[in-house]
């Protein structure tokens, strides 16, 4: 197999985003059930600790406990202000099995209150036919939270953001607008949102750290990169170990560090290596979960940055030569000691 070649759907893939500076992520299918709707209990029980006191936190504690496990929780004495009837209507919608009444229930949100957020980010999502059309509609959903919450919030809540259950939805909206812009081209704007939306939550419960890793890599901006990577130093996932041994060789070239770095990475997942050597044909419907899934999902979205990388493919596979010799010494050593404790006997 030649060295500068990965498996065809890597290419069109991961090959797309590092050789045109218009690609993004390819779009996640839309899950069976959408975690979104979740929120619905969080948001019924912070509407009710909206009306309680307790003295204690051991109080507080007891009176959650009663509702663990169970979707009837009361609404609040207080009428329900059109932003949370409008909210309401978006955990219906994404529980809603079809599209159109996906579409139909947040219209039906915005009708009840414009400044329902996530309503936008539904109809992006499901009704954009462009990446233009995507992005006006994310941005809408922007200004509807900064309208509703006030820039009192984003000063008192910055670093803590998806902690409070009403800035989610900007957390979304953002998170399209960045990804929108990428497909666009304009890469600028998109690091700056991702750059954002890590300064609004550090602790990033939606993974913007990967989608800006994959852009600064694509940009050529190592400085940048060796500084998110060193901010996220202890993700232990494939995308991370891998993106963190391509940026050591970008800056040190096939320097020891490099070399350790890379093997650490292959003893982390084993499968990228096969998918992207192209050892093996990437599946037609991967596993949802463990290390074949999450290596496939790394080939197709930075695959290709280790093909444009000048020398970083050969590199790689020196280095990949060095696991499997390893590991034909340990075979071989194995096989001699069984055949030793046969030939005693035991």
């Amino acid at each position: 197999m030649p060295k500068k070649k990965t498996s065809g759907k890597a290419k069109a893939s991961a090959g797309g985003q590092a050789g045109k500076k218009n690609s993004a992520p390819p779009a996640n299918p839309r899950p069976i059930a959408d975690r979104r709707a979740l929120e619905k209990v969080s948001s019924d029980i912070t509407r009710l600790l909206a009306e309680q006191s307790f003295e204690t936190m051991e109080e507080a504690n007891e009176f959650i406990s009663q509702f663990v496990g169970t979707k009837d929780i009361p609404l609040p004495e207080r009428e329900l202000t059109p932003l949370e009837q409008a909210q309401d209507k978006m955990y219906e919608a994404w529980e809603a099995r079809s599209r159109k009444a996906r579409v139909r229930l947040a219209r039906e949100a915005l009708a009840i209150s414009p400044d329902c957020a996530d309503a936008y980010v539904l109809l992006a999502e499901e009704t954009a036919r462009t990446s233009d059309e995507a992005l006006k509609l994310y941005e809408e959903g922007m200004c509807a939270v900064e309208r509703a919450l006030g820039p009192e919030a984003f000063a008192e809540d910055a670093g803590n953001f998806w902690g409070v259950l009403e800035t989610r939805p900007y957390m979304r909206a953002r998170a399209g607008v960045a990804e929108s812009l990428w497909e666009m081209g304009e890469v600028a704007r998109a690091v700056e949102h991702y750059q954002e939306l890590l300064r609004l939550n550090p602790g990033d419960n939606q993974g913007n750290r990967y989608p800006l890793a994959r852009l600064l890599l694509q940009e050529g901006k190592n400085e940048e990169l060796g500084a998110l990577l060193e901010e996220y130093g202890e993700d232990a996932s494939a995308e991370w170990s891998y993106t963190r041994a391509l940026w050591l060789f970008r800056s040190e070239g096939e320097s020891p560090r490099a070399s350790r770095t890379l093997q650490e990475a292959f003893d982390g997942n084993r499968f990228v290596p096969i998918f992207l050597l192209d050892l093996e044909p990437l599946p037609d419907d991967p596993p949802e979960y463990g290390g074949e899934s999450e290596a496939v999902d790394y080939v197709f979205s930075n695959g290709a940055y280790w093909i444009d990388t000048p020398g970083a493919f050969e590199w790689f596979v020196e280095q990949f030569k060095v696991v499997v010799g390893e590991l034909e010494k340990r075979v071989r050593a194995e096989e001699n000691a069984l055949k030793l404790r046969r030939l005693m006997g035991h």
